[in-house]
């Protein structure tokens, strides 16, 4: 039952995410860091807001104790982007994070991180499957008669305390003190600025607060109380969930609205007229103001369902645009293979070269604040700077759920009969990188590829206007029957 998708393992709480399936992982890794000789580096174990988020810590930590291996557990609820940092800060092997992202508040999951701070790759994750059986052929062997359920061993979290083989540790100032070195502090204490926060009920308050307080920003936060069912939304900075920020933003003549998903890891904006910004445009924003205003150098990396908008303002500054598949490890390995400046998705994430190796809202957020502070501008001017320098687009994303007996039948449609629908423009080439993409002569693109983590079929498409947006993906949408 554990397997994992682009954004780790996540599963229904009491369904898949149960306390033996917990164990389970746990005791996989802890074979795997074994076999690999590295589990004397310990291990590192944060967890967010969600539902038994911090009881799922403490179960992994008394199995890594009872084989031995240190656990360092973050006894707070933290940004995911905290774990990655103490992994990479502390040259540690692993990390994992108690978390489902941006998914229901009915779901629970974990993420791994490996060596540096990154994503686990789908070779390691792949690799964890592969203990997660045998960790499971054993318990099966240990059986004594169809009733019996041998569980994996666990120490007593008191005792494992007691033995320094379970350790509670809270490094949120070490993770503060490396985004506010690399943010220009003095320029926001000198703009004065006012910033509406909106943690989505998450774990992003704290971190965000303490980082623009510092910087003598007036910070005004909604939906920063602890709700486990997230005010009855999806914890995810989607122009659905921000109306709220939005009328706040006016109402209190904010400069910016700043949204992160649950584990803040994504994040969301609402300029100074109310408009919500999407994932694209803050991705566009910050690679406009690190090439224009900071003088940073680099290429950008994307993946496949992200605004080719980035590509022509690479080009624009003599740098490459990279396209990779969806998931956030192709982003941070490509950035680092190419020695990219900035990289990100549609979704929400983004990295930024010389921090983490991946997705990090909190860091995010404290440079579009720099650049209000530095440029003197205000986010809607510069906003509207790019649309008349690169061209404007029309960005359409649309989620389709469908029934499990449909896959195959979409596979073969797609990925081996090679099907695209008739379309009214001209057809440039087709991508089968991450389910099929088909690229038009004029610019405009369709994608259609299903989730990792959830029973979705997403099809985004990029065009000139939304008039063409919508209608090709129209067309999509009946040529699979959706």
């Amino acid at each position: 039952m554990i397997k994992f998708g682009t954004g780790g393992w996540r599963a229904a709480i009491g369904d898949g995410f149960t306390k033996e399936n917990i164990q389970i992982l746990s005791m996989a890794m802890a074979d795997k860091m074994k076999t690999e000789g590295v589990a004397g580096d310990g291990i590192v174990i944060g967890y967010d807001r969600r539902f038994l988020s911090k009881e799922a810590m403490r179960w992994m930590g008394e199995v890594f104790a009872a084989c031995g291996i240190k656990a360092s557990l973050i006894n707070k609820s933290a940004p995911t982007p905290l774990t990655m940092f103490y992994v990479m800060k502390h040259g540690l092997h692993y990390g994992m994070m108690v978390t489902a992202s941006h998914n229901p508040a009915t779901y629970n999951g974990v993420k791994v991180f490996t060596y540096g701070g990154r994503d686990a790759d789908e070779t390691t994750t792949a690799d964890i499957e592969k203990y997660i059986a045998a960790v499971e052929s054993k318990l099966v062997l240990l059986r004594k008669d169809e009733f019996d359920t041998p569980k994996v061993d666990a120490m007593d979290y008191d005792e494992g305390i007691k033995q320094g083989l379970i350790e509670e540790i809270f490094p949120i100032n070490e993770y503060l003190d490396s985004i506010i070195s690399e943010i220009n502090m003095d320029a926001i204490k000198a703009a004065g600025l006012n910033v509406a926060l909106d943690p989505m009920f998450g774990v992003s308050e704290t971190s965000i607060k303490t980082i623009l307080i510092t910087a003598r920003c007036e910070v005004e936060t909604i939906h920063g109380a602890h709700d486990t069912l997230f005010g009855g939304h999806l914890p995810a900075p989607n122009e659905p969930a921000m109306d709220a920020l939005k009328e706040y933003v006016l109402d209190k003549r904010c400069d910016i609205g700043i949204a992160t998903d649950g584990d803040a890891d994504r994040i969301g904006v609402v300029d100074d007229k109310g408009r919500y910004l999407t994932p694209n445009d803050i991705m566009v924003l910050l690679y406009y103001y690190l090439e224009k205003y900071k003088g940073k150098k680099g290429a950008v990396v994307r993946n496949l369902c992200t605004t080719h908008v980035l590509d022509r303002l690479a080009e624009s500054f003599s740098e490459k645009c990279y396209e990779v598949p969806v998931g956030f490890k192709w982003i941070s390995s490509k950035m680092t293979e190419t020695d990219a400046l900035i990289g990100g998705e549609s979704s929400g994430g983004l990295s930024i070269r010389g921090h983490i190796h991946g997705k990090d809202g909190v860091y995010a957020a404290a440079l579009l604040v720099e650049m209000l502070a530095v440029t003197g501008r205000k986010i809607s001017e510069i906003y509207d700077d790019i649309r008349k320098e690169v061209g404007a687009t029309s960005f359409l994303e649309t989620n389709y759920k469908f029934r499990a007996s449909m896959k195959p039948e979409y596979i073969k449609l797609l990925m081996e009969d090679k099907k695209v629908p008739d379309m009214p423009f001209e057809t440039d080439h087709v991508s089968y990188m991450d389910g099929c993409k088909v690229y038009f002569k004029d610019g405009g693109w369709v994608s259609a590829r299903f989730s990792g983590t959830e029973p979705l079929l997403r099809v985004f498409c990029e065009m000139k206007n939304a008039d063409d947006a919508e209608r090709v993906a129209e067309i999509y949408k009946k040529f699979l029957n959706l």
